[in-house]
């Protein structure tokens, strides 16, 4: 569920100005935290786009997002409410992600990798919806400190990577032998409203 969310955020968003005003629409923000030895950052995304068809045998719906992009979304069975869904009414898709980082001075933790996941869904009778969440968390050793580029070679249990932190200061504190904690998180859900009526006109001709 969250890998199709995920998709349709990234289809339905292509090419949208920040600026878009009319529904449908796209909406965004992002910040960055950092902390000696610690660092953070985040975005969201949330995008309304109108149900343009739907095929309950497959449980698909066709959405059309700003700008005009069409794109086919299969529903799984989180939303139980999927029967209420209509033509003409709005999804609202909004996906987060954030990337954490701890320096673990002289560490000597095992190199590892684990995973969480959770879903949410609407209770029977309340509005179509659904949510999946994802947490990735790291453990890294530190193989290389390059203070020039501002970057760190980070050898996990898989693979090595290298990391610019981009904070001259950040970089001063890690040393080869240390290790890194990396926690990533992405969640994305799905909620439905019926569609919102047109604002009424106001008479430019007065008096």
């Amino acid at each position: 569920m969250q890998k199709l969310l995920t998709a349709a955020v990234v289809a339905l968003a292509a090419t949208v100005p920040a600026h878009a005003q009319k529904k449908p629409e796209v909406a965004g923000d992002s910040a960055v935290v950092t902390a000696p030895g610690k660092g953070a950052a985040a975005r969201v995304v949330s995008i309304s786009a109108s149900v343009e068809a739907i095929d309950a045998a497959s449980r698909t719906l066709t959405l059309k997002g700003p700008r005009g992009r069409v794109v086919d979304l299969p529903v799984g069975p989180q939303v139980k409410n999927f029967d209420q869904i209509k033509v003409g009414d709005f999804v609202v898709v909004r996906y987060f992600e954030s990337l954490a980082l701890e320096l673990k001075k002289g560490g000597t933790g095992i190199r590892e990798r684990s995973e969480r996941q959770n879903t949410e869904t609407a209770k029977p009778g309340e509005q179509p919806a659904a949510g999946a969440a994802r947490q990735i968390t790291v453990i890294a050793d530190v193989m290389a400190v390059n203070a020039k580029t501002q970057t760190l070679t980070l050898r996990g249990p898989k693979r090595t990577v290298d990391l610019r932190l981009r904070d001259p200061n950040q970089i001063k504190l890690v040393k080869v032998g240390d290790q890194v904690e990396a926690t990533y998180t992405e969640a994305a859900a799905i909620s439905v409203a019926p569609a919102p009526k047109p604002a009424a006109k106001k008479d430019e001709k007065k008096g």
